[in-house]
């Protein structure tokens, strides 16, 4: 015959105390739960081996003690230690998802969180697409639970947002490498619909037109490593002509252009300069180290939970400033090169 599972009022029967008591201490309400109680329930608990409900809890106290993060890769999750951090410090167990950057699939995720109740959801990475209004209808009916939302991402929905300015960054960088000699370039871009990728290659086009150079050549890929390589191999094939840098719109796709020109036969940094965009760990990790856009990743964790978990509607939008960092992939062009 199967042992049946202990109880709470089995807890409270061990503890010596009533079952409201013994819930208050386990659920984490301990108002009016006196210290010497609070360790008996505990050691109760621990002796019988109970595991809470975590769904009545969730019933009863309108909490689950969760916060839900979507990201749209599972190479996103960059901004997940800072999150992480604020929300341990708030006693909140984080989980995740990833939605392989589909629309739909994120859509479906929202709608399925909906009945998991987490405290909050945290919504990362580039919007796709312009029609955003069946996710956010998703995402009130889930505020209207007592659920809280935050975006790591563009402005543009009515959420509190952690954001950096894109547009700007990849025109600092632009200009940061024309001053470092360069003047022919290629880009390797995401897919048209990813507005991460369109703003970057955008401004990056903006900072090259300001001082007097275009791009060259371009080539549209997946936004990930694999990417990378597969773009920068088209593009090696159909001819670079005297191209001297290649920027590659996330750092992963720049890794994936270097791994790319190795199996050429080239060397980057020397045969061919590479640029990303982010300052991910693996940016130093690489040889050359990869000059990059610098994105504090960390504080945007932060920033991001602290809004979830602020209480209120927020919809403010916090800019976080960004740096260009220049290392070995782009070295300074110290001789003229023949067009």
């Amino acid at each position: 015959m199967t042992e049946q599972a202990p109880t709470l009022r089995d807890v409270a029967a061990e503890a010596g105390v009533s079952a409201a008591t013994a819930s208050r201490a386990l659920n984490g309400s301990t108002r009016n739960v006196s210290e010497e109680k609070l360790s008996r329930v505990v050691q109760a608990a621990t002796k019988l081996g109970y595991v809470p409900n975590l769904s009545a809890q969730a019933t009863a106290t309108g909490s689950t003690k969760t916060v839900a993060l979507i990201v749209h890769d599972i190479a996103d999750p960059y901004f997940a230690a800072g999150a992480i951090e604020v929300a341990e410090a708030a006693g909140l167990t984080v989980t995740m998802a990833v939605t392989d950057r589909s629309p739909d699939r994120e859509l479906h995720i929202v709608s399925t969180l909906r009945g998991y109740r987490p405290d909050a959801i945290i919504l990362a990475g580039s919007r796709i697409g312009d029609n955003q209004d069946t996710l956010v209808e998703e995402l009130r009916a889930y505020q209207d639970t007592g659920g809280r939302v935050a975006l790591v991402s563009q402005p543009g929905l009515p959420y509190g947002t952690v954001a950096i300015d894109n547009r700007r960054a990849a025109e600092d960088l632009a200009i940061a490498l024309v001053t470092r000699g360069y003047r022919r370039f290629a880009v390797l871009r995401g897919p048209a619909g990813l507005r991460t990728s369109n703003d970057r290659f955008d401004g990056f086009r903006a900072g090259l037109t300001q001082t007097g150079v275009e791009v060259g050549h371009a080539a549209e890929a997946d936004f990930t490593e694999d990417g990378g390589h597969t773009a920068m191999t088209d593009l090696l094939r159909s001819g670079l002509g005297a191209t001297d840098l290649v920027f590659a719109v996330n750092d992963v796709m720049a890794v994936g252009a270097m791994r790319a020109l190795r199996d050429a036969g080239l060397v980057p940094g020397r045969d061919l300069a590479v640029a990303g965009f982010d300052d991910i760990s693996a940016a130093t990790d690489v040889t050359p180290a990869l000059t990059t856009v610098q994105v504090p990743t960390r504080t945007m964790g932060v920033r991001a939970m602290e809004l979830a978990l602020s209480g209120e509607d927020n919809r403010e939008v916090v800019w976080l400033p960004t740096n260009v960092v220049l290392r070995e992939s782009t070295p300074r062009v110290t001789t003229n090169r023949t067009p």
